[in-house]
């Protein structure tokens, strides 16, 4: 059979495919239609059956999907059907929150080791997860056989740190700094910016309509300039 490349953007959406069908299991439901799928997700019929069209028949025509052996698939699709250990490093605010998070609630994803340079937390066990030090990160990293990271740490450290993971051979990073790090080719990162994709949102909203067209800047400007008759 032939390397079917897939696109990023499928990729992307895998995760979500996968969640509604853990949701329709845990209800007990056996069978769903890319109607049903598209109504749960926000991502239109057309693109939700060419998404699965990539891995073959997955459905029938007139009967829909089945929940179980499509739940089944995706588990296998995306490595859900074993445990992956990440690390989390910088355990600030945000570490913490990161921490506190139960990955494991909808995947099969563990925070199993976290790094910092606080004296008051390091040697401690936060949320059932152990925190090193920095200079125990190529011990554990190698010990542990995690090469996932998760970046929480100030933006001026990100990219001193990557170097580091990167000689230690991290695959990949997950970066809330907002630091676009540099690494090799073979080093994949997804950036999360909370700021960015906050601002983000009020840009849409103060700019576009409900229905997605463009709010007229010009009337939103003559609207502002429009004098106080009762001055």
């Amino acid at each position: 059979m032939a390397e079917v490349k897939i696109p990023k953007a499928t990729a992307r959406r895998l995760p979500l495919y996968y969640r509604y069908l853990q949701f329709l299991h845990d209800s007990e439901k056996t069978k769903f239609s890319s109607a049903d799928l598209s109504e749960a997700v926000k991502v239109d019929s057309a693109t939700i059956r060419r998404d699965f069209s990539y891995f073959g028949a997955l459905g029938k025509r007139g009967y829909g999907y089945d929940v179980e052996s499509l739940l089944a698939f995706f588990k296998r699709l995306l490595n859900q059907d074993h445990l992956t250990n990440v690390a989390l490093i910088g355990v600030g605010n945000l570490g913490h929150a990161l921490l506190n998070y139960n990955f494991r609630q909808t995947n099969n994803i563990r925070i199993s080791a976290a790094f910092d340079i606080d004296p008051e937390i390091t040697g401690t066990i936060q949320s059932g997860v152990p925190i090193y030090k920095m200079a125990e990160l190529k011990e554990q990293l190698q010990q542990q056989q995690i090469d996932i990271v998760i970046l929480s740490v100030p933006m001026e450290h990100a990219q001193e740190i990557t170097d580091e993971l990167v000689k230690i051979g991290i695959r990949g990073i997950l970066n809330f700094t907002p630091l676009r790090v540099s690494v090799p080719d073979d080093i994949r990162v997804h950036n999360v910016d909370l700021a960015n994709e906050l601002q983000t949102l009020i840009y849409f909203l103060d700019n576009f309509k409900e229905d997605g067209s463009l709010i007229n800047p010009m009337a939103k400007e003559n609207l502002t300039a429009t004098p106080n008759l009762n001055n």
